[in-house]
């Protein structure tokens, strides 16, 4: 910031965000708190202050495991969209039941995710019983319920 103040500064901050968000300079979702601080060169609750003043306006939002995204456009976490995506192969068919799921290294690599973001997802499904682990083997799909 050219002449910070400790008044107010979260205000520029959101303005200057917002004017970009009207350019559509983030259609991937806006940066990380880190990098929005290091920008203005203020602390990460100066930029919380500005983020919040933004969601309240209803021009950001913020999605679990996806971040904070421009507008009101419901994106989905990646965690549910291995979920939804799993669940609808065993509903067709596609993985049977009794039939072994990709491991997490294989899963991770076709989504395109980490294999945290794979094991919440497949955590889920064994939650709900869609899917069994057997230590040591893998996991399976489950009698359908």
């Amino acid at each position: 910031m050219t002449n910070p103040s400790p008044r107010g500064t979260y205000l520029t901050i959101s303005e200057a965000l917002r004017a970009r968000i009207a350019e559509g300079a983030y259609p991937d979702g806006l940066p990380s708190e880190a990098e929005i601080g290091r920008e203005f060169g203020v602390a990460r609750t100066t930029v919380r202050r500005a983020l919040r003043a933004l969601q309240d306006a209803g021009e950001v939002t913020t999605v679990a495991g996806v971040g904070r995204q421009v507008g009101n456009e419901v994106r989905v976490a990646p965690y549910k969209r291995i979920v939804t995506d799993l669940l609808e192969r065993i509903r067709t068919g596609e993985l049977p039941t009794g039939a072994r799921l990709p491991s997490e290294a294989e899963l991770s690599e076709s989504y395109g995710v980490a294999r945290g973001t794979v094991r919440r997802a497949v955590h889920e499904l064994e939650g709900a019983g869609h899917i069994h682990a057997q230590h040591g083997i893998g996991r399976f799909v489950g009698p359908a319920s």
